[in-house]
């Protein structure tokens, strides 16, 4: 009994430090060094108890009904943080080291607006060359341009709709240069996403041009090529 009672404190112990690493870093609490530091050992704790809960399931199978549902408890709690642990290591491994995204590499859309506000970010804003290119190009070679029929200004406004909708700040709309610039702040650590979409008029219709780009992180897990395929996912199904 005493020992499926500590298996549970300690299984609620890690979930807990796993869930305030990256909300501690969101509010200052504390770095983001340490933040990374308390996710990766607490992943590590969690995948220590997932494994002795699963193996004290046998030996507690005679033990009293609330010694099993101590184990079972702490195994559920355990299990969801090492799974999410592992479904994020996979998911670094799946995709190449690259946090800057964009669907035009021989002019890519260029932040105005948005500089001022990544003055003190790790990443900065210029376009990262060729080498991030040549990944991207491997890992996601459906990021590219979309071309609508539709009137330059129409495709703007519905634009500037689907990023309010999406809850990004909204930082600037050029309407003369044909740009929207807007940042979407991540949930848990609380990262920050610039984004700069450009619109240019062409003998086919509207060109729309989608760059993506985190502030801070060396890999951005993907993120930044899934929210390019999303908006023009959407923006396409919104102007139809």
């Amino acid at each position: 009994m005493i020992f499926a009672r500590i298996l549970l404190y300690l299984s609620l112990a890690a979930s807990f430090t796993f869930l305030i690493s990256g909300y501690g870093y969101q509010w200052d609490i504390w770095s983001l060094g340490l933040a990374f530091s308390l996710l990766r050992y607490s992943a590590y704790a969690a995948i220590g108890i997932s494994a002795v809960s699963l193996l004290s399931l046998w030996f507690l199978r005679k033990s009293r009904k609330k010694a099993i549902l101590y184990a079972v408890i702490a195994l559920f709690f355990s299990g969801i943080v090492a799974g999410s642990a592992l479904y994020w290591q996979n998911r670094a491994q799946s995709v190449p080291p690259i946090h800057d995204i964009t669907t035009d590499f021989e002019n890519p859309p260029e932040f105005t607006a948005i500089v001022r506000l990544r003055a003190e970010a790790p990443n900065p804003s210029e376009y990262e060359g060729e080498e991030t290119a040549e990944m991207q190009r491997e890992a996601y070679p459906q990021i590219e341009p979309v071309i609508f029929s539709s009137d330059l200004q129409e495709v703007m406004d519905a634009a500037v709709i689907l990023v309010v909708q999406r809850g990004w700040e909204l930082v600037a709309i050029n309407r003369q240069e044909g740009r929207i610039e807007a940042t979407e702040k991540l949930p848990w650590f609380g990262f920050k996403d610039d984004v700069v979409i450009r619109f240019t008029e062409t003998d086919e219709g509207t060109r729309v041009d989608m760059r993506s780009k985190s502030r801070v992180g060396r890999s951005d897990l993907g993120e930044n090529a899934r929210r390019i395929n999303r908006f023009m996912r959407d923006l396409d199904a919104s102007i139809d």
